[in-house]
């Protein structure tokens, strides 16, 4: 068993090591101290940050990297991995020191629970408990941001339909599907924190729904013009939520799991640099839905870069300088 074991956890870095997850790269811009200040504990201590490779997670990643520049560390960059899996096999293993990741995500997908916590603070008191005594994980400083997913459509069609909750929208299916026509990304489709979980909580026949897979990026733009479709799935801190003035639809029988954002640290590196995390805690809250979203618009809709973004943000709050 243990020959297997390090079987896999040789196969598993190899992987890591051909996709470039080795080393990383330097830090993206400059910055200086600001209510940062450098700290002794701090001083060149190497630490890689990772983040998987969309819009928000980029920017989580960079607000880390320039939080621990300003503290004095020395830091590498591991941004932009692909997928939830590959983030957490490189933190698992050692390639990556630390990264904001989700409750919700922790809960279901790393720890393979079936039934989510209603309560955000419930969810994230058992997520850290379970991956703390299974794989030696420290989940901390929880950000008031819930990233979940969600169902949306243009304000146009909820006047028109009346459809506000996911109760009046699993009706609506059953009564005129073709009024209901969804569109849903790749991964939505299949999770069980997704469309086929969703449905089984809502009773909405599947067979019945006018469903479209289709890229997660596609989604937004085809609600919001109503022609593809009038429903679609969606992160619920996007940035072009607002931008195209689609609407939330309620998820009236609590359905969707908590994904609030929180950092992530193997036990042993938080414990012997503790200061780590509490450089980081005065960021994670002020990082609610409100803020979150309109740094993911700059982005995505303004199409700034988000390294940009996220320095921007640290140097308005005062956080760092611009070095």
């Amino acid at each position: 068993m243990r020959a297997a074991r390090v079987l896999i956890a040789v196969l598993v870095t190899s992987a890591l090591a051909a996709c470039g997850l080795q080393s990383g790269g330097a830090v993206p811009l400059r910055v200086g101290p600001g209510s940062i200040t450098p700290v002794a504990a701090l001083d060149g201590v190497a630490v890689t940050v990772g983040s998987k490779d969309f819009t928000e997670q980029s920017i989580l990643g960079y607000l880390i990297e320039f939080a621990l520049v300003a503290a004095g560390a020395e830091v590498r960059d591991l941004t932009n991995i692909q997928g939830s899996n590959s983030l957490r096999d490189a933190q698992l293993h050692g390639q990556i020191d630390i990264a904001y990741d989700y409750t919700g995500t922790g809960w279901i997908n790393y720890l393979g629970n079936e039934t989510p916590i209603p309560d955000e603070n419930g969810q994230f008191e058992a997520v850290a408990a379970q991956d703390r005594a299974e794989h030696g994980m420290r989940w901390a400083a929880m950000a008031p941001m819930n990233n979940t997913y969600a169902i949306a459509t243009s304000r146009r069609t909820a006047e028109q339909t009346g459809v506000r909750t996911l109760s009046q929208y699993a009706a609506l299916v059953a009564s005129d599907a073709g009024a209901a026509a969804t569109c849903v990304g790749t991964e939505f489709n299949v999770r069980q924190d997704g469309y086929p979980g969703m449905a089984r909580a809502y009773g909405i026949d599947v067979g019945a729904v006018r469903k479209q897979i289709v890229q997660d990026a596609v989604v937004y733009q085809a609600t919001a013009d109503a022609t593809q479709c009038r429903f679609g799935s969606v992160a619920a801190t996007d940035g072009r939520i607002p931008a195209l003035d689609l609407v939330l639809l309620t998820d009236d029988r609590g359905f969707f799991p908590k994904y609030n954002a929180a950092l992530v640290l193997r036990e042993d590196f938080a414990a012997a640099h503790p200061a780590i995390i509490e450089v980081l805690t005065p960021i994670s809250r002020l990082l609610t839905n409100e803020t979150i979203t309109d740094l993911n618009r700059q982005v995505d809709v303004e199409g700034r870069e988000p390294a940009e973004v996220a320095r921007d943000w640290m140097v308005a709050r005062g956080f760092v300088t611009e070095a």
